[in-house]
């Protein structure tokens, strides 16, 4: 039978994939059109990206069919779905550290390297994706690397795109251009499939959604001829709660953590180099960091966070409760208070091969879990347990290991690992990447509570909505600079765009907390 366009392009029947201690799908059935935007939907853990890597060839269903183009079909690998032109940006990126963005790209798209990079060039300028072609893989952000899935599926002979969170990356105003592209790219002929939590943009953009709970269909809907709290309470299961107004804030007197023109060249000829950087977080405050990713986020997170001490910086230039640990490590700063959740969770934030018990140790140490030298297994399992169960964590439990969870999942095993050390000082970059909107609401409302508790926080987050839901006070990162402190209830999210993508203005400051943003930024 040939196909017709009243065929679909890709449908699903029955399909199940069981893993020993969870059915991630069970008996889906999906169509996806030609020429449409399609989303699929559901709570971190409701089986989407497993779903997404049995269309891809990643894993292998255990029943039910795949039919392309009308015809049945078995996608034995990525690259027998790339024949059929389909490509998958990942929500954990395919990327080899060591070779560059051109290289990485070249492995999957043929030409030569020289026009590749050209196309790479033009292709982010298009698209608003810019990317240095050279530069290696290992010195890109988590946004960067992202940009580069979104290119090299881009440069392929597509029929259908899959999309996970491609947004994320992304200020305000260039979402729309993004969306332009999509929508041109499926009047073209292309279908996407566009997995993502920002319930607005699933609203905005697609033409279908389906709905998966607890690995099964629950909904098929028009997401243009429902509410947002519809799609939500469909996807959830129940109304979402909402965030707890904000309140007057009452800061102490010493901040919990002062950068002092913090200045720092970078070594890596692909990096950002750091200019003249000051901020304060005072006790009982959130200040959040936005900006375009790849403008410096990565390398101010580590020197935050210890993770790199650099001899060239002055020796105050960070400072911790007032003690200035600029070269001191990780050990040192955490020892004063300080917690952190990195933006990469698999590497950085929890190690893949280990248990949730054996990640809990990695910062939870002191918390009389090791006595002796030797692990007190039961008391961390009993850590980890408490962990899973108060921040609502779907895994095997405390024997998970770290890369069988899914990534909103594993985001909020690692938030609630580290809320639970009872830190004065929280810093977090990018607390809300990938997870469902319930778990985003429930992370949010977890770090206004500690925030009225008196703890000091400092969010980097490329979420603008979510900078706005839960700061109090906001800079903008910029080509490795920071702009004046913004006062959130003054300003506007346009506002926080400009800076994002201009040059950084020479106004002292917006609202009405400008001359503490003069004196401080």
């Amino acid at each position: 039978m040939s196909a017709t366009t009243e065929t679909p392009l890709l449908s699903l029947r029955c399909v199940s994939k069981r893993y020993p201690a969870v059915i991630a799908n069970d008996s889906i059935d999906l169509d996806v059109n030609r020429q449409s935007i399609h989303a699929v939907l559901g709570e971190n853990g409701a089986g989407k990206s497993t779903l997404m890597k049995l269309v891809y060839g990643l894993v292998q269903a255990d029943g039910g069919q795949i039919i392309w183009d009308g015809q049945p079909v078995h996608m034995r690998n990525p690259a027998a779905a790339r024949r059929f032109g389909i490509g998958m940006v990942f929500q954990h990126f395919s990327l080899f550290e060591t070779l560059s963005v051109v290289q990485n790209i070249a492995l999957t798209v043929p030409g030569n390297r020289s026009v590749l990079a050209s196309r790479i060039q033009d292709i982010g300028e298009r698209y608003q994706l810019t990317v240095n072609p050279h530069a290696t893989v290992h010195s890109l952000s988590v946004g960067e690397r992202q940009r580069v899935e979104i290119i090299r599926c881009l440069l392929q002979d597509l029929k259908l795109l899959i999309l996970d969170e491609p947004t994320s990356v992304l200020p305000p105003q260039h979402i729309s251009s993004l969306f332009d592209a999509l929508r041109k790219l499926r009047d073209d002929g292309v279908a996407i499939l566009f997995i993502s939590h920002k319930l607005e943009e699933i609203r905005e953009l697609c033409d279908a959604a389906t709905v998966l709970r607890a690995g099964k269909v629950s909904g098929r809907v028009d997401p243009r001829a429902v509410s947002t709290k519809e799609l939500a309470t469909l996807m959830i299961g129940q109304a979402v709660p909402e965030v707890s107004a904000r309140r007057t804030i009452v800061q102490g007197d010493r901040p919990v953590l002062e950068l002092d023109s913090l200045s720092l060249p970078s070594k890596d000829p692909f990096g950002t180099s750091l200019r003249d950087m000051s901020l304060q977080v005072g006790p009982g405050e959130i200040v959040g960091i936005a900006g375009v990713s790849g403008n410096g986020q990565l390398e101010l997170s580590r020197l935050i966070s210890g993770e790199h001490v650099d001899q060239r910086l002055a020796e105050d230039a960070i400072r911790i409760h007032g003690q200035a640990v600029t070269h001191q490590g990780v050990v040192e700063r955490r020892a004063l208070g300080m917690a952190f959740v990195p933006e990469e969770r698999l590497g950085r934030g929890a190690v893949p091969s280990l248990s949730l018990a054996k990640n809990s140790l990695l910062t939870a140490f002191n918390e009389n879990l090791v006595r002796g030298g030797l692990i007190k297994q039961r008391a961390t399992n009993a850590y980890t347990e408490s962990c899973i169960q108060d921040f609502d964590v779907r895994c095997g439990g405390p024997g998970a290991v770290a890369s069988s969870l899914s990534g909103g999942n594993l985001q909020k095993y690692i938030m609630g690992r580290e809320l639970m050390l009872s830190p004065s000082l929280l810093f977090v970059a990018q607390p809300t990447w990938g997870v469902d909107i319930g778990a985003a609401t429930a992370i949010r409302q977890r770090l206004l509570d500690l925030r009225d508790s008196g703890v000091g926080i400092l969010i980097i987050s490329e979420e603008i909505e979510e900078l706005f839901a839960i700061t109090d006070r906001i800079h903008v990162i910029n080509s490795g600079q920071l702009s004046p402190s913004l006062t959130t209830s003054d300003v506007t999210p346009n506002d926080v765009g400009e800076y994002m993508i201009n040059t950084l203005r020479n106004s002292p400051h917006i609202g009405k907390n400008g001359d503490h943003g003069a004196e401080h930024a």
